[in-house]
């Protein structure tokens, strides 16, 4: 069971690593540049989505100190379902007209 616990934490770990990528940078994994129309929203989601499996994961090992078990489902799942749901409006809201989809000042024009 541990060991589901730790996939479960490093793949929290990537996500927080390419929300952060996608918040400084605007750059986003290839498979999500076509459907994701504000990469902000993306990555804060992709961050929230991150902690809530990471710090489920340190309370699981005894990382953290003792939280009761409240506060770990009803903190993890809060984290969760607004990262999720951040995720999913970066996708269905429509595309602004300030060019927010190439943010951090990478315009859509070509490098060279």
């Amino acid at each position: 069971m541990a060991w589901v616990v730790g996939v479960g934490m490093f793949l929290g770990l990537l996500a927080i690593g390419a929300g952060i990528t996608t918040l400084r940078t605007g750059w986003m994994v290839p498979t999500a540049r076509r459907r994701v129309t504000r990469p902000r929203l993306h990555g804060l989601g992709a961050v929230l989505t991150g902690a809530s499996v990471l710090l489920q994961g340190l309370c699981y090992f005894r990382v953290l100190p003792d939280v009761p078990w409240e506060a770990r489902f009803f903190g993890g799942n809060a984290l969760l379902f607004g990262g999720l749901l951040l995720v999913a409006l970066s996708q269905m809201l429509p595309l602004r007209g300030d060019g927010e989809r190439f943010s951090a000042g990478v315009s859509g024009k070509r490098w060279g």
